[in-house]
């Protein structure tokens, strides 16, 4: 018999062990209950609860709360659809179902969780018919199987949905760095911002998901992919409920017309004139260094923009040319600044915390401030401070050592 048959022959025969298993297993029912409970509520909280109930203090985006509702509803709806297998004793109907279920994930649950990924980066609002045109052949191949009744086509579409799930790794990998780009050239506070470390968890949740959805061959499978479930959508609460909406600082309208090529993808490309360079310089100095407007917390390159009476592309481009981002041009001001507000305390001999002193230079996140310290500085904060203390010790030991030496001088002298 052929290799692609036998396939189906077993996962037709696997299939309904399968469900014949779980049907007695009163914790699955419970858990599967609870999944579809916690899906459903999670789709209406972020529909309908006006701001968060955590993360108060965060703007999320309406984009990506509205997706991420339709996602969880479609995780509800998905396991309303299993509920009948509970209870049917013939294989055809649990295959019918189940075969049916497969497609509505394809239509449903695999794309919309694109979709979230998508709305996640704020970069750019980017097409999501790219989404449908890969999802098409998951959605003909499980129909085909839903027309015929067998799993005729779904060891190919597990073989394309591993390479599609490949393919879009790549592709956030690229379109990550070009968010992280946008995040420094735009933004001088990173906190609720990045979103790297969170499409880790996503991609690895997700690509779980998928296997488990494709080789659902055993209870031990079906308890894994219920968990996993659950640890999806707890995570995605958690992200936008702590994610900032970007769309907010950048739409604000700039004082100075900004030339026909503001996309990102163009600005590369553009070359600031001499003269608009030559003027940007002063008037950070006079508007940003002087006014310490760099301590303002969450100050985006539009508001410097306005400020300073010009446009965020010509800012950029101005950062660019000096080799820098906005993001390292602030927190360059702000290290400064702590650092100063350090020799000033140490030299007075008043109290003082490193956290303190932080917060006094813009900073609202202690993590945060050590990590761009490190980074700018090539030393922890500890390590600094500490070598500063130390030089100034010896400076001072030395001060009194050459007024010692002096006296004795003068002594010998009368």
């Amino acid at each position: 018999m052929p290799i692609i048959p036998r396939i189906v022959v077993l996962l037709h025969s696997k299939t309904y062990l399968m469900y014949n298993q779980i049907r007695e297993d009163v914790l699955f029912i419970i858990l599967f209950a609870v999944v579809t409970a916690m899906a459903m509520m999670s789709s209406c909280y972020l529909l309908f609860r006006q701001g968060n109930a955590f993360a108060t203090e965060v703007t999320p985006p309406v984009r990506l709360r509205r997706w991420t509702a339709a996602f969880f509803a479609s995780i509800a709806l998905n396991h309303v659809w299993y509920m009948p297998i509970f209870f049917l004793s013939s294989s055809n109907d649990i295959m019918m179902i189940d075969l049916i279920g497969g497609l509505l994930d394809s239509m449903t649950v695999f794309p919309l969780a694109i979709v979230v990924l998508f709305a996640i980066l704020q970069d750019r609002r980017r097409p999501l018919w790219p989404v449908a045109v890969m999802m098409a052949p998951l959605v003909v191949g499980n129909a085909l199987d839903v027309a015929t009744l067998n799993y005729a086509c779904l060891p190919l579409l597990y073989i394309y949905f591993l390479l599609t799930c490949i393919g879009l790794i790549i592709y956030f990998v690229y379109a990550l760095r070009q968010y992280s780009r946008w995040l420094h050239n735009n933004y001088a506070d990173l906190e609720h911002k990045e979103v790297w470390q969170s499409f880790v968890v996503l991609a690895v949740i997700l690509l779980t998901f998928g296997i488990y959805a494709f080789t659902h061959v055993g209870p031990v499978c079906q308890y894994a992919m219920q968990i996993t479930c659950i640890t999806l959508i707890c995570y995605l609460l958690w992200r936008v409920e702590t994610l900032s909406d970007l769309s907010i600082p950048l739409q604000q309208s700039p004082s100075a017309a900004e030339p026909a090529t503001t996309d990102e993808k163009n600005m590369d490309d553009y070359e600031l004139p001499q003269t608009i360079h030559d003027k940007i310089e002063p008037l950070l100095q006079q508007l940003c260094i002087d006014t310490r407007l760099y301590l303002q917390h969450d100050l985006t390159i539009t508001q410097l923009a306005k400020t300073i009476g010009t446009n965020r592309l010509y800012l950029s481009k101005y950062f660019s040319r000096q080799g820098i981002t906005y993001n390292t041009y602030i927190n360059s001001l702000r290290i400064q600044h702590f650092m100063g507000l350090y020799r000033k305390a140490v030299d007075s001999k008043r109290p003082f915390t490193a956290r303190k002193l932080a917060f006094d230079s813009g900073y609202r996140n202690y993590t945060t401030f050590s990590g761009v310290f490190k980074q700018l500085k090539g030393q922890t904060v500890t390590a600094w401070m500490r070598e500063t203390a130390n030089f100034a010790k010896s400076d001072f030991q030395n001060q009194q050592k050459i007024v010692s030496e002096s006296a004795k001088t003068d002594f010998v002298d009368t």
